[in-house]
């Protein structure tokens, strides 16, 4: 489903700006629209168009929509970076059989940053003219609790040893298991203080906010630039330890465990197949390293090629998602049994999350450390682990609290 006709072309400048410093700010206080790694990226303001998409074919439509809207599109760019001219933000249901919306925002202005430019892009439609930036101060601090939803602590160990069940019955290899917590955010707070403690607390990850949802992800689904296709993998995790040592210790530990390693190459195997249908030049890191984030270890590996057939990355996505990392191995068999053991629709997590532009270039991430916050309020927040032969349930509810910490603190 398209919510706008696409009547009426678009008209997009880019112009370089002095610096703003501070991308955040300038962002709507209820509903951002961000992309943020270490102080770079962009904000957007308002809505020039929004394409709206369900079912299962909600990527391919999405990237012939904008490949439509693109075409059409009278595009002034001064500046030419990545980022720079016609972009829309995207974020995209994790399932088929979602519930959840699928969108692609087009913003009447964009403001994005990097080390060397600044720039402001204005896009319009016959009947609109751009919205105007201004920085605001953030709202009056708050502090919410996030509590257990639809799926309990008893329930998600439960579903883990099913899940653990099945895969020595030889039904699969891996699944990615998730659970849920809620909350509610008061009313006119300002949710760039969460984007903000996110940003700060995880510089080295992706911070975003899309319609409503937004989190801080270490994981890049695909990197699209001028031919250039890059992917960063990680599955295999393990938490931080409370000193020099231990904490040397705890990635050494991870490092070895034929556990993770195992959990890791289905991960990467995932990613290498989907890619390798659109270049013949992939390459990958020797081995998995070590990722050190503020709260855990992953084991990560980066992919790298030039693409041979010309695919945007939306193009990308679609056949990309999802990877082993958030589904499991082989994936028809773990997305049924994903919609069999967890008792909730898992929405935009773990789905793609990032922008595209009139070229096709662009950056996506797997949606995770999320959360989606409705009009009314509600929260809802994710975070799952990869379940494979040797897991202890006990341990994979322990991981998932470690993966919700970036979020509840965030919130709390």
């Amino acid at each position: 489903m398209v919510t706008i006709p696409l009547t009426s072309s678009l008209v997009a400048e880019t112009v370089a700006i002095d610096d703003p410093r501070q991308l955040l700010p300038y962002a709507d206080q209820a509903s951002p629209i961000l992309w943020q790694r270490k102080g770079h990226g962009m904000v957007g303001l308002g809505e020039a168009l929004r394409l709206e998409f369900t079912g299962p074919d909600r990527f391919t439509r999405a990237a012939a929509a904008w490949r439509e809207v693109a075409a059409a599109a009278a595009v002034t760019d001064h500046v030419r970076r990545p980022g720079t001219g016609l972009v829309a933000f995207g974020t995209f249901a994790f399932d088929d059989t979602s519930t959840a919306t699928s969108v692609l925002i087009v913003p009447r202005t964009i403001i994005g940053r990097y080390a060397d430019v600044s720039f402001i892009t204005r896009i319009s439609a016959a009947d609109q003219t751009g919205a105007e930036p201004d920085v605001t101060g953030y709202g009056p601090e708050y502090r919410l609790q996030l509590v257990p939803g639809v799926q309990t602590r008893e329930g998600y160990v439960a579903a883990a040893e099913q899940a653990v069940a099945r895969i020595r019955a030889g039904e699969l290899s891996k699944v990615v298991l998730a659970r849920d917590l809620t909350g509610h955010l008061p009313a006119e707070a300002d949710l760039r203080r969460v984007l903000f403690d996110l940003a700060l607390g995880y510089p080295d990850c992706w911070t975003y906010a899309v319609d409503g949802f937004i989190g801080s992800s270490p994981e890049t689904l695909v990197r699209v630039d001028r031919g250039t296709v890059s992917a960063r993998v990680l599955a295999g995790t393990i938490s931080r330890g409370p000193d020099a040592d231990s904490d040397h210790d705890q990635a050494v530990a991870l490092a070895t465990s034929t556990k993770d390693q195992d959990e890791h190459q289905f991960a990467v195997q995932s990613v290498l197949t989907a890619l390798q249908a659109h270049s013949s030049q992939l390459r990958r890191s020797d081995i998995p390293f070590t990722l050190k984030l503020p709260n855990l270890w992953h084991l990560a590996t980066d992919i790298e090629g030039r693409l041979s057939d010309g695919s945007s990355a939306l193009d990308l996505i679609d056949g990309l998602h999802p990877t082993a990392a958030v589904a499991g191995t082989p994936t028809p068999d773990a997305l049924e049994l994903i919609r069999e053991l967890e008792p909730f629709d898992r929405g935009r997590y773990a789905g793609p999350v990032g922008w595209v532009d009139a070229s096709g270039d662009g950056e996506w991430a797997v949606a995770l450390r999320c959360a989606q916050v409705d009009p009314d309020g509600d929260i809802t927040a994710y975070a799952g682990c990869g379940i494979v032969a040797d897991s202890d349930p006990a341990a994979e509810l322990l991981e998932t609290k470690m993966k919700f910490r970036p979020i509840v603190e965030a919130f709390g």
